[in-house]
C-alpha cells in the first residue's frame, strides 16, 4: 500500500495509523496527527480503491452502503499491511492507535469488528457502523473517541450513535464529541481529540 513513514522523537508513544478520507491520501492527516502528538511516529496510508479518481479504503455501491465483500477484503490487507510495516520500520506491533476520518474511520472500525483490538486505541472521526452483520469481538477497556456533527448529512447522527453502542458492548471505553456542525473536521473538534488522546496515551 502506498504509504509514508515518518519517525517520531519518542519510541515509547504510540505510532499514529493515519487513514484519510474519500478523495485523499498518506499526506492528508499529518498535520493533524503532529497537532495530537509531536513527538509520535506516523504511518499514513493511501487506500487502494479509486472511485472517480478518489482514494478510497474500500468499494461503495452508493452513498452510504458499502461493498461488504471488498470491504473485507480490503480490512484484512490493511491489518497484513500494518504488521509488514511493523517489522519494516521497526515500530512496537502493540503501540498503534489508529486516527481515521471518514472513510478512512470506516476501515479503522472495520479493523476493530474483524480483528479485535488490533490498535491499543482509535480515535474516529464522522464514523459509520462499518457492518452489522457480525459480533464485535471483545474489546476489553480498549478506547476509542469519535467525533460526531449533530447535522452531518453524509454520516447521520444515529450511524454514531449506533457504533458508540456496539463498541461499548463489545467492552470499549467510548467517548463520543459531538458539534452542531456537519461532516467537516473543526478546529474544535480537533481540539476535543488532542484532549482525550493526552489523557489516554
Amino acid at each position: 500500500m502506498q504509504h509514508i513513514f515518518i519517525k517520531g522523537t519518542d519510541d515509547s508513544k504510540p505510532t499514529l495509523l493515519l487513514l484519510h478520507g474519500t478523495g485523499g491520501n498518506e499526506h492528508d492527516l499529518i498535520s493533524l496527527a503532529k497537532e495530537i502528538d509531536p513527538t509520535a511516529s506516523l504511518l499514513g496510508v493511501r487506500g487502494n480503491v479509486v472511485e472517480n479518481g478518489m482514494p478510497r479504503f474500500f468499494r461503495r455501491l452508493a452513498e452510504g452502503v458499502f461493498d461488504m465483500e471488498d470491504l473485507e477484503v480490503r480490512t484484512k490487507e490493511l491489518a497484513e499491511f500494518i504488521d509488514e510495516a511493523a517489522v519494516q520500520y521497526g515500530f512496537n506491533r502493540d503501540n498503534i492507535v489508529a486516527i481515521g476520518y471518514s472513510n478512512g474511520a470506516n476501515i479503522a472500525g472495520s479493523l476493530l469488528f474483524r480483528n479485535g483490538p488490533i490498535v491499543k486505541g482509535a480515535i474516529l472521526h464522522h464514523p459509520m457502523v462499518p457492518r452489522r452483520d457480525i459480533e464485535v469481538p471483545v474489546l476489553s477497556q480498549l478506547p476509542i473517541w469519535i467525533g460526531a456533527g449533530k447535522n452531518d448529512y453524509m454520516c447521520p447522527p444515529q450511524e454514531s450513535k449506533d457504533l458508540e453502542g456496539l463498541l461499548t458492548a463489545a467492552g470499549a471505553e467510548v467517548e463520543v464529541y459531538w458539534s452542531d456542525y456537519g461532516h467537516q473536521l473543526t478546529h474544535d473538534e480537533l481540539k476535543a481529540a488532542k484532549v482525550w488522546y493526552a489523557n489516554h496515551f
